[in-house]
């Protein structure tokens, strides 16, 4: 069915918020509308960014509690065009209460953010600036989630060796977690992105 395709996940997000001629956006556009629902592998990916993160996503859940569910999805209550996959969702009393997600980036560009680890508002500006797109892809999962924050979490990044990563045991100091509360302003101006998608889907519905 063709309202198989139509919605917009946090990892559209980008795509969404890039202008309305760009190729990023134009692709967002036809996939909406396909009715051919992509399916991804990670673990098996040829590019071995996507696959390490893949595997590290694995070894990271060893670290957190019984709590979380992996790759939890939840649906934006008022705008259904949105939905979105948390990586790692905490629930109480069946809904989502807080949730991590994870990035996992080099050790280069995790020696960059270190110098922030312990002043909160210098490493937030730094994200706004530097994450911008994971910025923004967080605040559409705590809009789907109905949440007032959560986590975004860099892992470094050590060596792309699939053997290596799978026997990897993550310890705190390899990862910098910050708190990211809704910003409404930019919530809003990714919903008003959606407005024409959303309009789109109701067609159908």
């Amino acid at each position: 069915m063709i309202t198989d395709t139509m919605y917009i996940g946090s990892g559209d997000v980008t795509q969404l918020m890039s202008g309305i001629n760009t190729k990023g956006f134009q692709s967002l556009l036809k996939r909406f509308v396909s009715g051919v629902k992509p399916y991804y592998n990670a673990l098996s990916s040829p590019i071995d960014a996507c696959r390490t993160g893949a595997i590290l996503e694995l070894r990271y859940c060893l670290t957190l509690s019984q709590d979380y569910f992996y790759q939890y999805v939840v649906k934006c209550s008022d705008m259904d065009v949105f939905k979105a996959s948390l990586d790692f969702a905490k629930l109480s009393n069946g809904k989502v209460c807080d949730f991590d997600e994870l990035k996992s980036i080099s050790l280069n560009d995790y020696m960059d953010l270190m110098p922030y680890k312990d002043d909160y508002d210098e490493r937030l500006k730094y994200i706004k600036k530097r994450y911008k797109h994971y910025y923004n892809q967080v605040q559409e999962q705590l809009m789907c989630a109905g949440i007032e924050k959560a986590n975004l979490v860099f892992l470094s990044v050590y060596t792309y060796n699939d053997e290596d990563n799978i026997r990897r045991e993550i310890q705190p100091y390899e990862y910098i977690k910050t708190e990211i509360y809704r910003d409404e302003e930019v919530i809003q101006s990714i919903r008003d992105k959606a407005f024409i998608f959303q309009q789109i889907k109701n067609l159908y519905k």
